[in-house]
Parts: structure tokens; C-alpha cells; sequence
């Protein structure tokens, strides 16, 4: 689930009469963007097969869609304070099933690409209004119950969402194929903007200031420069345009820091908050969040890379070895939600890091006993053992990083993180995706290349490790995750 900065609720003498359907509409728009964060790493060999393209397209239909979010989401919620959090939703869906009929009868590469970061975009502006909605909606006795509906769903999503894309590939469906990945999306999507139209109330800040376009522009910008050469590089043999281009895109995000400080010298409302970055414990959470995020992502585009390109398995072959890190993460936010996220605060970050990490080791010592004959059976006590770990992680990072900033500043490092949450997804099937390509091209074997793509994984893991130590001890008391 991702999640964005909204303004403090506008109180209201009753509650919304249609508040439980609505949520479900909002729901209905969860599913569709946590599906199509995780299906393309199942479908994307198929694709690559059937629609062509280099390698790079693999790391492109997660990095594009995971980039677009980035950038979109630190402007989606102000979106909703200028223009009204309902029309920007139903704009939102539209935009984001228009996108889906793009991709699934896409014609090249190139086309696919293009419409998948439309996909993003379009789910930047949905996803913060429906989770600002809800604040709103819902008075402070309800709101618990309304935020805790998103824990099964984002278990379904995840434990169901590449077993579905596998089988609608083979199933092909009409003779879609993998088109059916994107396609399904279409009676979603427009029924949850039909219902949203109906359903949701629409709220807007009379004191919402204007976007800070400039500043979009320039993030977006640094952020293209860094994950457009790591991809691309690999592929055409490290130029050096592609140095110049990561070089540039540090000097665009110091650009980006000055332009938001003089923003704020000036009275205006910056894009993101620069005092935050003055603060060691969020600056600590942010670099461990993009470190965490790149390994965990990284790591689930290269590994269905190996099952089908180096196992030979099929999409649902592949969709269902994934089953044990999908489940290992429900039990590991279960068992972090039964009490050890109070007890322990950063410790079960910490706790997390290092079982995710012994799982990433069994893993590697299955591949290397194994190698190219490992089975499910074989694989699936390190997978799950990464998805505990996750599970661990996760539950905690954000309201304990989110501990280090004042309450007034929540609202802009709440969309911040969540950005740089994506902006790890993106970095990291730039970053894992073109070593494991790299390493292929060498002649290595499959199963050798993957381990020495996991002890990357460690060496993230162990960042993430490290860095916990300078976040705050506890989350902030009354944190909801959201």
C-alpha cells in the first residue's frame, strides 16, 4: 500500500452516511495499484518473448511504473487540497484503466514503456485522495476499523496477485495472454470510478496553496537522470554519457534542495519540507528506507527472472514458488502486529533486517548445493524466512521513522518517504536487475549470478541494519501507519 501526505481532518457534526461503500471503492483502487506493482515481475519474461525488446525492457515495466509513482506521489495529495480529493480519485481511475487498455494492446516495447509510466502517474493522483478521504470521512472511533481493512486486501493482493498473473497467462484468456495482466483491470477500474462519482464526498482546503511545478519538475528530472543510465548502460556497454548522466542527476537534486529553501525564505509552501533533512533520525530513515525497498524489489524482479529465463518454468510455475516469501510476510506483519511492534520499536526493524538476511543465506546455500535442479522445496525455506523477516521490517519502519519529525511536519515527510519508498523500488530493479544482466553476460551460470545477487541483498539488509540504529526508539504514540 502506498501512502501520502494529506491535510488534518475537517470535522463534521455526522458522520458521512455512505462512508462504508465508499471505502470500498477505495479499496477497489488499492487492489489495482498493488497488483500492478507486483504482476510485471511475473509477466515481464513472457512479455520480453512475445512483444520483443532488450533486457532493459524487464527492468523497465517495474522501474517505470515504481519512478512514475515516485515523482507523482509527492504532488497527488496537494492535487486533492487544490482541485477536491473526489474529482482528483475519479480522475485518478480513469486515467489509470485508460493506461491499463493502453498497455494490454500495446504494439512494441517502446509503447508498453510509455503507457506504463502513464499507469503510475495516473495512480499518483488516486491512491493519496482515497487515503485522505477516509480521514475525513470516518470519525475517530471508526477510523481504526476503516484503516485496518487494508491489511487483508494487501494480503490477498500480495499472496494472490503473481499467482493470478501466472494463470492468466497461461490461461489466456481470448488469446490475450499476458495482455490479460493489464486488461483486467478495465471493470476495476471503471467500476470504481463510476462508484466513486456516486459514492465519495468531496472535500477540498479552502488554504490550499498552488503546486510547486518547478520543483516537480527538477525532482523528476534528478530522478530520470540516475535510473534512466543504469538501465540503459548494461545494454549499450557503459557509455560514457551514462556516468555523466548519474553525475548530473546528484547536481539536479542539490538544485532541487536550493530551489525548496528559497521557497521557503519566500513564504511558499516548498514541495518538500527542507528541514527535514535536517534531521539525522528521518535523513537516516529515508536512506534506510531506499536501501530496504531496492533490495526487497530488486531481488523479486531477478529472482522470476531465474525460475523462468534460467529454470524454464512457466508464469504460474513462477507466480507459485513466490507463494513462501508472499505468506512468510503475512505471518511476519501478523506476528508484528500481535504486540512485538510496541514492545520492541526499532528493535524489531532491527530483528527483521536479520532474518531477512539469514533467509537470503539459506537461499544462496540451497542455490549453490542445488543449482540449476533446485525445486520449490528447496526453495521455499529461504523465501520464507525473507518474507518473515519482511514482514518484521516493515510493520514498524514507518511509524518509527515518522517519530523524528515534528507533527506539523508529518504531512510532507509522510509523502516524502512514500516516495522514496518507490523511488527504491525503481532504483532497485535498475540497480539489481542490470548486475544480474551483467553477470549473465559474462557467461556466468544462472544459479551462480543469483547468488552473488542475493549477497547484494545481504549487503542492503545490512545497511538497513545499521542505519536503524539512528532512528527514533519508539513511534510517536497514537501512530496509525497512515
Amino acid at each position: 500500500m502506498t501512502v501520502s501526505a494529506t491535510a488534518a481532518a475537517i470535522p463534521e457534526a455526522q458522520p458521512y452516511r455512505w462512508r462504508w461503500v465508499a471505502l470500498f471503492v477505495i479499496l477497489a483502487a488499492e487492489v489495482m495499484d498493488l497488483l500492478d506493482a507486483l504482476i510485471t515481475t511475473i509477466a515481464a519474461p513472457t512479455i520480453q518473448r512475445e512483444l520483443g525488446g532488450d533486457n532493459s525492457l524487464i527492468q523497465w515495466l517495474t522501474a517505470g511504473y515504481a519512478l512514475a509513482m515516485a515523482v507523482g506521489l509527492i504532488t497527488g495529495g496537494r492535487l486533492g487540497d487544490l482541485y477536491g480529493r473526489k474529482r482528483m480519485f475519479v480522475i485518478g481511475a480513469f486515467g489509470f484503466t485508460a493506461a491499463s487498455l493502453l498497455c494490454g494492446i500495446s504494439g512494441n516495447p517502446e509503447m508498453l514503456i510509455v503507457f506504463r509510466v502513464l499507469q503510475g502517474l495516473f495512480g499518483a493522483v488516486m491512491i493519496p485522495q482515497g487515503l485522505g478521504l477516509i480521514k475525513e470521512m470516518f470519525p475517530p472511533n471508526e477510523i481504526g476499523k476503516a484503516f485496518a481493512a487494508f491489511g487483508p486486501i494487501m494480503t490477498i493482493s500480495s499472496v494472490g496477485g503473481p499467482v493470478l498473473a501466472g494463470w492468466l497467462i497461461d490461461a489466456d484468456l481470448f488469446g490475450t495472454g499476458w495482455r490479460m495482466i493489464f486488461l483486467i483491470n478495465l471493470p476495476i477500474g471503471l467500476a470504481a470510478a463510476f462508484a466513486g462519482m456516486k459514492f465519495l464526498p468531496e472535500f477540498r482546503l479552502s488554504n490550499a496553496t498552488k503546486l510547486d511545478l518547478v520543483g516537480m519538475l527538477l525532482v523528476s528530472v534528478a530522478a530520470f537522470l540516475l535510473i534512466f543510465p543504469v538501465i540503459q548502460g548494461q545494454e549499450l556497454g557503459w557509455p560514457a554519457w551514462t556516468f555523466v548522466s548519474m553525475a548530473a542527476s546528484i547536481v539536479f537534486f542539490a538544485v532541487f534542495g536550493r530551489y525548496e529553501a528559497a521557497r521557503v525564505r519566500k513564504g511558499k509552501d516548498p514541495l518538500v519540507t527542507p528541514s527535514l533533512f535536517r534531521k539525522r533520525a528521518f535523513t537516516s530513515g529515508l536512506i534506510a528506507g531506499l536501501a530496504f525497498f531496492s533490495g526487497m524489489v530488486g531481488f523479486g524482479v531477478v529472482f522470476n527472472l531465474f525460475t523462468q529465463a534460467g529454470l524454464g518454468w512457466d508464469p504460474l510455475q513462477a507466480g507459485l514458488a513466490g507463494l513462501p516469501q508472499a505468506v512468510g510476510g503475512v505471518i511476519g506483519f501478523g506476528i508484528a502486529m500481535s504486540g512485538l511492534q510496541a514492545k520492541l520499536g526499532r528493535g524489531l526493524i532491527q530483528i527483521g533486517a536479520v532474518v531477512m538476511a539469514a533467509g537470503a543465506g539459506v537461499l544462496a546455500l540451497f542455490i549453490h548445493l542445488y543449482g540449476m535442479q533446485i525445486g520449490y522445496w528447496q526453495l521455499a525455506p529461504g523465501l520464507a524466512l525473507v518474507g518473515i523477516g519482511m514482514g518484521l521490517t516493515m510493520a514498524p519502519f514507518f511509524d518509527i521513522v515518522l517519530a523524528g519529525v515534528e507533527p506539523h511536519e508529518s504531512g510532507s515527510a509522510s509523502g516524502t518517504l512514500t516516495a522514496v519508498q518507490q523511488l527504491g523500488g525503481a532504483l532497485g530493479a535498475a540497480v539489481l536487475g542490470t548486475l544480474f544482466f551483467n553477470l549473465l553476460k559474462s557467461q556466468m551460470a544462472f544459479s551462480d549470478a543469483l547468488q552473488l545477487t542475493i549477497l547484494v541483498e545481504v549487503g542492503l539488509l545490512a545497511a538497513t541494519f545499521a542505519l536503524s540504529f539512528l532512528l527514533p526508539e519508539f513511534a510517536r504514540p497514537g501512530a496509525d501507519g497512515h
